[in-house]
């Protein structure tokens, strides 16, 4: 069985209104993609800081300017569809209890912990970008592993997004002059401890880095902690839909993974993993 556990109703786009997205007709256009994919299950996760409700959690200029739908009007949605209820989250340190209220509010299926900000600094937007001229790369290296560590043992969220996601420009970013697995270690340590599930995601595929989350070394370190994995194309049209999976079961095989993390009302289960019929 393939699963598809992390996806988007609409394009990242700011000018994407709900009313065109929170559809069902949108909705059968990703289940219609996902079958010709092979794929047997879907999870919607959208962004948080899309939602209103979200600057009950964190008041940041970005959020302020993208905070423009309503979170239950879309939780009625994709609730009354096939796809299961998701939502990607931000940690935000400090903020562990509001987010708590806005995430159990709430029927979810699962939620995605996702780490964007290190302080009021953005990983992987132009826009209050962290990577300038003054920044040291193994200082933001540290600290973001450090915070996906605090997100981990939170316990707020059932699957990690994108783990390594400060690679995410690649060469055209800043890598740290250091080994990669040091600065894991935090995270990896915060796994082991955890029920969490670990995301495979494609997504970076599409991304300057050109590679799969997580890299390889840190799939290695998650598999010897005895993580559990979800798999994902963060797609975010119906296009992307099991990107690039065949790379992904090629992946998970050479880690010895053979089994999927599924979820329903924030309850785990297992599936083993199946092949790809059609992958874009």
């Amino acid at each position: 069985m393939l699963t598809d556990y992390h996806l988007h109703l609409r394009p990242d786009s700011i000018d994407a209104a709900p009313e065109r997205y929170f559809t069902r007709e949108n909705i059968d256009r990703y289940l219609a993609a996902a079958s010709a994919a092979g794929i047997a299950e879907l999870g919607c996760a959208e962004h948080m800081y899309r939602f209103t409700e979200a600057l009950e959690v964190w008041s940041h200029p970005f959020w302020e300017e993208w905070a423009v739908d309503d979170i239950d009007r879309y939780c009625e949605v994709v609730g009354a569809s096939p796809i299961r209820l998701g939502l990607e989250a931000d940690f935000v340190p400090g903020a562990e209890d509001r987010l708590g209220d806005l995430i159990s509010a709430r029927p979810f299926d699962f939620v995605v912990g996702s780490v964007h900000f290190i302080g009021d600094r953005s990983l992987d937007t132009d826009e209050y970008t962290i990577w300038d001229d003054r920044s040291d790369p193994d200082e933001i290296w540290r600290r973001y592993f450090e915070t996906i560590a605090a997100a981990v043992r939170s316990g707020l969220f059932d699957i990690l997004a994108h783990p390594d996601l400060v690679k995410v420009w690649g060469r055209a970013g800043r890598l740290p002059s250091r080994d990669p697995r040091f600065f894991y270690e935090p995270a990896i340590e915060a796994i082991a401890e955890s029920d969490i599930s670990v995301e495979v995601s494609t997504a970076g595929i599409r991304k300057g880095v050109a590679e799969i989350y997580p890299a390889p070394a840190f799939m290695e370190m998650c598999v010897e902690a005895g993580a559990t994995f979800a798999l994902s194309s963060d797609a975010h049209e119906p296009g992307q839909v099991g990107f690039e999976y065949p790379r992904a079961l090629e992946f998970l095989a050479a880690h010895g993974v053979g089994e999927l993390a599924v979820f329903e009302s924030r309850r785990r289960g297992s599936v083993p993993l199946g092949e790809a019929v059609e992958c874009r």
